[in-house]
């Protein structure tokens, strides 16, 4: 599913002209990222938690030619799905099963 069906499926369901509607979702991802950037994470209850986790600099191997290659210190974004958004997920993929 992309962006474009995003905004497609909640137009459809809500009423809202789909302009409106890919304004609000660029809005969030924007607010989602600005938050991210500034360090702070966001909780969305029942759905997820966005973080940013520091990776410590390190000594890594290229796999193609084995060469010893030095990884700076750096931040990652994350996303940690809730308890209710992973056991509704499995429900409906054991229902999805039972159906095939």
């Amino acid at each position: 599913m992309t962006k474009a069906d995003i905004v497609d499926k909640i137009a459809s369901g809500t009423g809202v002209t789909k302009l409106e509607t890919e304004a609000i979702v660029e809005g969030f991802f924007s607010t989602v990222i600005d938050s991210l950037k500034n360090g702070n994470g966001i909780e969305i209850r029942g759905f997820g938690t966005y973080k940013v986790k520091k990776k410590n600099a390190r000594q890594a191997r290229n796999p193609k030619t084995g060469e010893q290659v030095f990884v700076p210190e750096h931040y990652v974004p994350t996303f940690k799905f809730s308890k209710d958004f992973k056991a509704i997920i499995n429900q409906g993929m054991k229902e999805k099963e039972k159906q095939v």
